[in-house]
């Protein structure tokens, strides 16, 4: 999962990437209200933690340039303004959850992993689309009943394919889900084409259907066969 953290405090910001890419997220960082505007419009983030103090402009602007944008992108308030005024601003520009500084790591994570699950799984911890099953605490996936092993990249994959199933996903989109914006400076994508390739090849090796589709010129789709 892609998290794009905006934060102005240096070393706040580098416990909470740490924290998080040790749990397995791909999590960027913005330290100023330019680069956070930069890349909401290049990127798109599973996640979103924005502070609402920036050194360069107001974090409610980011959330007024999200809604201008169309964006769905999950957001997080982490701030220490405190104010009831200031809550109700932020959840009527959009932001889905208000975490007031400080806060424990561990809460962060737990608020982070309940807003993906009820934007893209509609709340739950298991995931069931027909054979296939995929607890996303332990990231355990099971195919028939049974334990398949898959690498954290290739969980990921999967969860993004069935997250955003029967669309068009490039190359490029998945590479950054994947990566982040260290996609930005790889010559090509073809390492996306080498997990999509093991992944279809362990989900059919497990009975699994054939539900990643390749649509030439495009990019992949995760499509329902049955």
């Amino acid at each position: 999962m892609k998290l794009l953290l905006i934060e102005d405090e240096a070393e706040l910001a580098k416990s909470i990437r740490d924290y998080l890419n040790g749990n397995e997220f791909v999590c960027e960082w913005a330290d100023n209200f330019s680069l956070a505007i930069e890349k909401i419009s290049i990127y798109d983030y599973d996640c979103i933690l924005l502070d609402l103090m920036l050194p360069d402009g107001d974090g409610f602007d980011i959330l007024a340039e999200l809604k201008k944008q169309n964006k769905t992108d999950g957001v997080i308030i982490i701030s220490a303004k405190e104010t009831l005024e200031t809550r109700i601003e932020g959840f009527n520009l959009g932001a889905d959850d208000y975490l007031v500084k400080p806060f424990h790591l561990s809460e962060l994570l737990v608020r982070i992993q309940a807003l993906i699950r009820r934007k893209q799984f509609n709340g739950s911890n298991k995931i069931a689309f027909h054979e296939i099953e995929i607890d996303l605490l332990s990231k355990v996936v099971k195919i028939h009943g049974k334990k398949i092993e898959l690498t954290k990249k290739e969980i990921d994959l999967l969860l993004y394919l069935i997250g955003n199933r029967n669309r068009v996903l490039s190359k490029g989109a998945i590479a950054e889900h994947l990566s982040g914006d260290m996609a930005d400076m790889l010559d090509n994508h073809d390492f996306v084409y080498a997990h999509i390739k093991n992944l279809k090849k362990k989900l059919r090796n497990a009975q699994s259907g054939d539900y990643i589709k390749t649509i030439y010129g495009l990019g992949y789709k995760w499509q329902d066969e049955q």
